[in-house]
């Protein structure tokens, strides 16, 4: 029986019955009640709580080249979609390659203290090359008219050269080494801890790795993870 014709017999019952008025409102309210609750249950959201976290990596072209990055290693908001980018900046923990957590809290004391938080990451910008010099020319042609003749071993196949005082790069010095490879051009110690810069090449994008000179001491744990890296991103050494 359908509500309409339920909804005729009551009616007609009622003209006999008076009471039978209250029975048509109770149907109609429980008829009402579970329309309300069906469509509350068709639209009520199926998702879990995980599912708004977003996608692991991102498919990012840069500089027509493909990258597989790791979006919780994206360091600005407005880079974490997919598609064509001009520039991602990304930063991994070191050793572990892993994506950073939150950012730590610095107190007020910390800072009145001086203390400076020890830099555990390697930092990595992406980037269009736009058919500048390449990187590994530039130090076969460019950085040997800027540095001294002559260098020094630094650990088992690293070594130092130091940029002439005046040149463009005054200030910095240049390690390199063959294996694995490496080659960081970077600043001296001195108000705040020196940093260095290593570049490479990746078909349309250039890489530029950035991590504290004294992570030097181990050199080549630092080559073979920038290596590590760029392979899980591209697939392919740079």
């Amino acid at each position: 029986m359908t509500f309409l014709s339920t909804a005729q017999h009551i009616a007609r019952d009622t003209r006999r019955d008076p009471r039978g008025h209250m029975a048509l409102i109770l149907v109609a309210a429980t008829l009402t009640a579970g329309a309300v609750a069906l469509v509350a249950y068709l639209l009520w959201p199926t998702w879990g709580a995980g599912a708004a976290t977003g996608p692991e990596r991102l498919p990012v072209s840069v500089g027509t080249t493909l990258f597989n990055v790791p979006t919780s290693a994206i360091r600005r908001k407005i880079q974490r979609h997919s598609g064509p980018q001009e520039r991602v900046d990304l930063s991994f923990v070191f050793p572990s390659l892993e994506a950073p957590e939150a950012p730590r809290h610095i107190s007020a004391d910390m800072v009145e203290d001086g203390t400076q938080q020890p830099i555990d990451r390697i930092f990595l910008s992406i980037s269009a090359h736009h058919d500048t010099l390449a990187p590994d020319t530039r130090v076969r042609t460019i950085y040997p008219r800027y540095l001294d003749q002559a260098s020094t071993p630094i650990d088992d196949g690293l070594t130092m050269r130091a940029f002439r005082d005046g040149s463009p790069y005054a200030n910095e010095d240049l390690f390199s080494a063959g294996a694995p490879a490496l080659n960081a051009r970077c600043t001296r110690d001195g108000m705040t801890p020196g940093m260095c810069l290593s570049e490479r090449r990746v078909d349309g994008a250039d890489l530029t790795f950035r991590f504290p000179r004294s992570w030097l001491a181990k050199w080549r744990d630092v080559a073979n993870a920038m290596e590590r890296l760029t392979v899980q991103m591209h697939g392919q050494k740079g």
